[in-house]
This record gives structure tokens, sequence and C-alpha cells, in this order.
């Protein structure tokens, strides 16, 4: 019997833990993993058994390095970046691929389907590859020419998109539905965010002697921020951390569905904008409700940026860290700088994830 089952986020109902189940047959809500017959007593809780290496490409154990000069200006006592980009196709992606793809090839998927603005592209790309497995991925037309060279490199099939981002989506799906292949959304998939869970498990690894008060992060469809939350959840439940940090949502304010809510004002897909933060440009991701949830439950915060704030704190990093960062990643940045005047005590310790590298993105610094 499995170690696992998937259940509904909204009403709870279970289901079987397959590739194909995406969305709860109640009520069409995402789905997350459930442990049972012990799974939830491993070192890190995961949907897979250990013989599922095949998709292991060395993703994780990304280095926390100080900030000071950002810190200082900011009137921080401490702030810490996390270099996600030091996965191996440069993005946090890779840490719920690994597993996302690990769970499928134990299911012998040999074709799976994506819809990426690029940096989930690559990574599915990369995995598939390495499992053995066919990609297809469907892009923004406009998505950064890096980004696109380095999923066609990895030998996927690229399908290149006009209009908006949920046209690339449904575009996915229906091509996934008349080929029958498996639809692995980093979005919809709950494997994916098992992945990204690592994230805190690290960081409770790399901060021993007590865990950052606060966590900023950028979201778009809320992968890493749900993830995270899981994994500081799971260890606090299991007594190896006392506390969550607080954990604070960041989005770009052409794509504000969960500032919207948070603040209660009104928004809607029509009012999104273009920005030049594409890994969280989602007007109206799949698991807003979830996010909202993680919010409420981690104590956190929600604001919105605009792009001059994102571009100049992605200058900031490059010429005054020595961080080269995509805008996306510039995000949390953009954020922080707005939390620190009202959230974030300047006797507390800051961390904020470097989601994506700099050279992943053709906007100019």
């Amino acid at each position: 019997m499995s170690h696992i089952a998937l259940r509904c986020t909204r009403c709870g109902a279970g289901h079987p833990a397959d590739m194909h189940t995406l969305a709860c047959v109640e009520c069409f809500a995402p789905l997350e993993v459930e442990y049972r017959n012990g799974g939830a007593r491993q070192a890190i809780p995961l949907p897979v058994h250990e013989t599922s290496v095949a998709a292991a490409l060395g993703d994780g154990g990304t280095p926390c390095v100080e900030m000071p000069w950002v810190a200082g200006l900011l009137g921080l006592r401490s702030l810490f970046a996390k270099l996600e980009y030091m996965n191996p196709t440069g993005s946090f992606k890779d840490r719920g691929m690994a597993v996302m793809m690990a769970v499928a090839s134990e299911h012998g998927v040999t074709d799976v389907v994506e819809d990426s603005s690029g940096n989930a592209g690559a990574s599915v790309a990369a995995y598939a590859t390495r499992a053995g497995m066919r990609a297809h991925v469907f892009v923004p037309k406009e998505a950064p020419r890096g980004k696109l060279r380095q999923i066609a490199a990895h030998g996927a099939e690229v399908h290149p998109i006009e209009g908006a981002r949920e046209d690339v989506t449904a575009a996915a799906v229906a091509f996934q539905r008349d080929r029958g292949f498996v639809y692995a959304s980093h979005n919809l998939s709950p494997y994916f965010q098992e992945g990204t869970k690592t994230f805190a498990y690290e960081i409770a690894e790399q901060f021993p002697d007590g865990l950052p008060d606060h966590i900023v992060l950028p979201v778009g469809n809320g992968s890493l921020y749900i993830g995270a939350w899981k994994g500081f959840r799971e260890l606090v439940e299991a007594g190896r951390v006392p506390r969550m940090p607080r954990l604070h949502c960041v989005q770009a304010r052409a794509f504000m569905p969960v500032v919207a809510a948070y603040e209660g004002i009104p928004w809607g897909p029509d009012d999104a904008g273009s920005t030049v933060a594409g890994g969280v440009a989602a007007a109206a991701p799949a698991r807003l409700e979830q996010v909202l949830g993680v919010l409420k439950a981690a104590g956190g915060a929600a604001v919105a940026v605009d792009d001059a704030d994102i571009l100049r704190w992605r200058k900031l990093l490059a010429t005054r860290e020595g961080v080269f960062i995509e805008p996306t990643a510039a995000v949390a940045f953009a954020g922080l700088e707005r939390l620190a005047d009202s959230v974030i005590g300047s006797d507390e310790t800051v961390l904020a994830p470097v989601t994506g590298f700099g050279l992943k993105d053709d906007t100019p610094v």
C-alpha cells in the first residue's frame, strides 16, 4: 500500500495518488499530499520511494548568504538571501520538479506536458530528459529567449503561444487531452509543492540557533510559498523547531490577486497588465484560496510592487551585493523595502529567496 493519498484542499475529499488527478472530483479545488502508514515520520516526508532516483540532478542544498549592504539600507539587524538560482537549471523550480518527475517515473510516465513562463519549462525539460521521458512545453511567445533556448537544449518540444498566460495554459491542456499525455503542471500537481517544501527544511538546518523571524517571497501561483509553509508546519509538528517564521507575499502590481484579497479591494483577471517579472504574472492562480489560507496561518502580510522598483532592486543587488538575479527574484526585495517600513522590526532577522538567475532573463540591468 502506498504511504500517500491525495486530499482536497477545500472539502477534504480523498483521492488515489496518481499522475492524472489534479483537482477534486467533488468541488474541483486543487489537491495536496497526505501521508499515512508512517510516511510522515520520514526525515523529510516525500511522496516517493527509496528507489526513486531517476530524476535526481543535485537539486537543493543552496547557500544562504548575508546581505549587509541591503540590511543597512533598510535598517534591518540582518538579512539573508537563499541563492535558489544555484539549483541545476538556475531556479527554485528544480526542487518541485525533482519530486514530481520522480513520482512520474514511478508511475511509468513517458510523455509530460507543461506550461510555463520559462523557468518551470526549463526545469521539466531537464528532469524529463534525466528520467527518459519526452517533454512538451507550452510557453508565452514573448518569453525570454534565454529560457526558450534552455528548454530546447534539453530536447523538449517547445510550443510558443500568442496571448495571455492563461491562453498558454489552455493550449497545453488541450494538447494533453488530445494525446492522453500527463499534464505535469507545476501549478496544479500536489507533488510539486512537496518538493518545494525542502526549502524550509534546509533553512532549519542552516539556522540551528534560531529561524529567521520573517521570510519574504515573490508569489505568482504560490508553489514556493505553499511549499515553505508545508515544510515549516511539518517541522513544528515534529517538534524540530519551536515556531514558524512569518511568511510574507510580494506580487507585481500588474498581477496582484493575493494582495487584493488581503487588502479587501476589488481586482480580477481583467485588471491584469504587464510586468517585467514574468514568473509572478498569474492573474488567476489555481491555488489562490490555498495561498490566502497560508498567508493567514503564517501571520504574513501581502504587498504589491511596481516594475520600476523591481528593476531598481535588481540593479542594486547586482552592483552592491554581487548577486545577479532575474526580475522575478527582485520582486521579493522590492516588497521587503515596503515591509521594512511597517511590518518588520529593526531588531529582526529576514530571509528572502533568490528564485532565479539573472542570465535567464533578457531584461537589461
